[in-house]
């Protein structure tokens, strides 16, 4: 996902992105680099040389920092981000649980009854495609139980 805009909302003191998704608002508190009404945003523009997924801001005093869009998402809880999170956190135990299991990649896709290729696509952290059940079920078969926890936003 690209950002098509960036504007600043100095009332609300926020940022906000604008994707073809939606718009998503990041206040200057969770920002690493905080302007002040001594150092304020001169100037704010979507970062072509970061792909057009962070934005870039500079300060009045000259410093400047980028911000990911990653960011704006993570703030505002948007679903496909956090699933896409949670798949990449359930990839990464299936890995280290793999690696230290005595189970071979064989006996994994026997048990799961799906082909090597299968097993491959599900060990990728850079595939989102992948269902959450079947995350599931591969983290199962290498004896990993995954139980739910809900923190109080």
């Amino acid at each position: 996902m690209k950002i098509t805009k960036v504007e600043i909302n100095n009332h609300k003191k926020s940022m906000i992105v604008f994707t073809r998704k939606g718009e998503y608002e990041l206040p200057f508190t969770r920002l690493d680099l905080r302007p002040t009404v001594r150092d304020p945003i001169l100037e704010i523009f979507v970062d072509k040389e970061l792909g057009g997924s962070a934005i870039t801001y500079i300060l009045k005093s000259g410093k400047e920092n980028s911000v990911p869009l990653d960011a704006f998402l993570d703030y505002n809880q948007d679903p496909t981000y956090i699933k896409q999170m949670f798949l990449f956190e359930l990839t990464v135990k299936a890995q280290k649980a793999l690696k230290a299991s005595k189970l071979s990649k064989n006996e994994v896709c026997r048990r799961m009854k799906t082909s090597a290729s299968q097993l491959s696509r599900l060990l990728d952290q850079t595939n989102s495609r992948k269902s959450v059940d079947k995350m599931l079920e591969l983290l199962a078969v290498l004896g990993i139980s995954v139980r739910p926890q809900f923190d109080a936003a």
